[in-house]
């Protein structure tokens, strides 16, 4: 038996990585993965598109010595099964390069560490031309003909990566300036989004600040956390030692939303299509808008999100890629996700089916009754025991045939397929908008001095804080009775 040692020819193989599939903010995410490792307090993205166009990216992290950069700048610089720091955001050792040279030509590295500064490049062209792993080391003399270099000059610390010679922008592209403003949009949409647990300060984070061509990206909550969210109780999953915690959100109904958050859930659209498991590796977004198989994207489940965070201990468990796009769960997991599924699914679809009102209490008295007939079917009917309904045949005992032929009527025309069409394509319908409180006041007025006697107002009131829509306003109801709103 021999061996021989068979490395990698680096033109070819550099070439050919270049094709993994990173998207240009798929790449720039992987950039400030290390910004983050670094405990970077801010990172500055440039755009340059006109003549030698150029992205360069600059934080003010811890920085790195020359033998550092130098490790940094080679392929497969760290083993993935090795223990890495609880926020280290990488693996492999190949986001950086793999990451940068999939927009790119030339890759150039300028970082300071203690006010000294040192500098690398990967020139594709100068590879093939060298048929070697030829790493360029740059001289002191040669920093400040780098964009973005001057402000790196003035900090003590920090790194900087530039991207020039971007041929991928050109491919496909007539006017490369508004190829840039597009994929800016895309770029500052995906960080707010991916990192937006970082750049909102979260607990036990160092706060991010993110900035595009100066302009400081806003974090992009999926979860609408500060609305009134229903938040499930937690759950934690022990893997390997590990802890997974598993947090389940169901989302307001679309009704109680405003045009902007739905905007920033992605639209009625994206309301559907963005349910699902959010899984972040120590805090920082990888996957999203996925049941993993364990269910199918539905209209009744398009209220959850599910919240999973996990430690980089767990990551060969998990398969996560290179690009950290896609990891999919370890069956262990897999099996707890699943109890609850079977959770929050019901719970979107109890807020979904009811709009986001208390319609499930026992004690309330609805004005539709939810009938299932004897070949199984469903019906809805108007509940003649409403308490309006009651006190009307009361006053007119001889209306109550005619009334119930009426209620019928009204029961057997509902205009189920235009409803069924509005309701699955996320219109807001008035009809479901929260009414005013002194709206609300002024009709139980109406209904109640209709009454004789203050006694029977009194019971008529106590009736009506039974039924909907007034249950909703109990205490602004007692509050009208003790004001005397309702006595002569």
């Amino acid at each position: 038996m021999r061996y021989t040692d068979m490395p990698p020819y680096a033109p070819t193989l550099m070439e050919s990585t270049r094709a993994i599939g990173y998207s240009i903010e798929a790449a720039i995410a992987d950039i400030i993965d290390n910004s983050v490792a670094a405990k970077a307090g801010r990172v500055d993205i440039d755009f340059f598109p006109i003549g030698e166009a150029y992205i360069s990216i600059l934080d003010d992290g811890c920085g790195m010595s020359e033998e550092r950069l130098i490790s940094a700048m080679q392929y497969g610089s760290k083993d993935p099964l090795e223990e890495r720091e609880e926020y280290d955001l990488g693996r492999y050792g190949l986001g950086m390069k793999t990451a940068s040279l999939s927009q790119c030509r030339i890759l150039t590295v300028i970082t300071k560490q203690n006010g000294v500064v040192s500098g690398a490049q990967w020139n594709l062209d100068h590879v093939k031309k060298a048929e070697s792993w030829s790493l360029i080391i740059l001289d002191n003399t040669e920093f400040d003909k780098y964009p973005s270099y001057n402000k790196l000059a003035s900090s003590e610390n920090g790194t900087l990566v530039i991207w020039q010679d971007l041929d991928k922008f050109a491919i496909g592209e007539n006017d490369i300036a508004e190829a840039f403003s597009r994929k800016m949009t895309l770029i500052r949409e995906h960080l707010s989004l991916v990192f937006h647990r970082y750049l909102s300060g979260e607990q036990g984070l160092k706060k991010l600040d993110i900035r595009m061509n100066e302009l400081s990206i806003t974090p992009h909550d999926p979860f609408l956390s500060k609305k009134s969210t229903q938040l499930m109780d937690e759950e934690t999953i022990i893997v390997r030692g590990s802890k997974v915690r598993v947090k389940p959100y169901i989302l307001p109904h679309i009704s109680k939303l405003t045009q902007k958050e739905l905007k920033e859930l992605g639209g009625k659209e994206g309301l559907r299509k963005q349910q699902g498991f959010y899984v972040y590796r120590n805090k920082r977004l990888l996957v999203w808008g996925t049941w993993f198989r364990l269910m199918r994207q539905g209209d009744l489940s398009k209220l959850a999100r599910v919240q999973v965070d996990i430690p980089n201990s767990l990551d060969d468990l998990w398969t996560l890629d290179i690009k950290k796009s896609t990891a999919t769960p370890p069956e262990d997991v897999k099996q707890n996700l699943a109890v609850i599924i079977e959770k929050i699914s019901e719970g979107s679809k109890r807020t979904w089916t009811y709009r986001g009102k208390k319609e499930t209490r026992d004690d309330v008295i609805h004005m539709w009754n939810r009938m299932v007939s004897r070949e199984g079917g469903i019906f809805y009917e108007i509940n003649a025991d409403y308490p309006m309904i009651e006190a009307l045949v009361s006053e007119y005992p001889g209306i109550r045939s005619k009334l119930d032929v009426l209620l019928k009527q009204i029961s057997m025309s509902l205009p189920l397929n235009s409803l069924y069409i509005d309701l699955t394509n996320d219109e807001k319908l008035a009809n479901d908008s929260d009414t005013a409180t002194q709206d609300i006041i002024a009709l139980v007025k109406t209904i109640v001095m209709q009454q004789s006697n203050v006694a029977d107002r009194y019971a008529m009131i106590e009736s009506l804080k039974l039924a909907e829509p007034f249950c909703v306003y109990v205490e602004d109801i007692e509050q009208a009775k003790e004001r005397g709103d309702f006595d002569d």
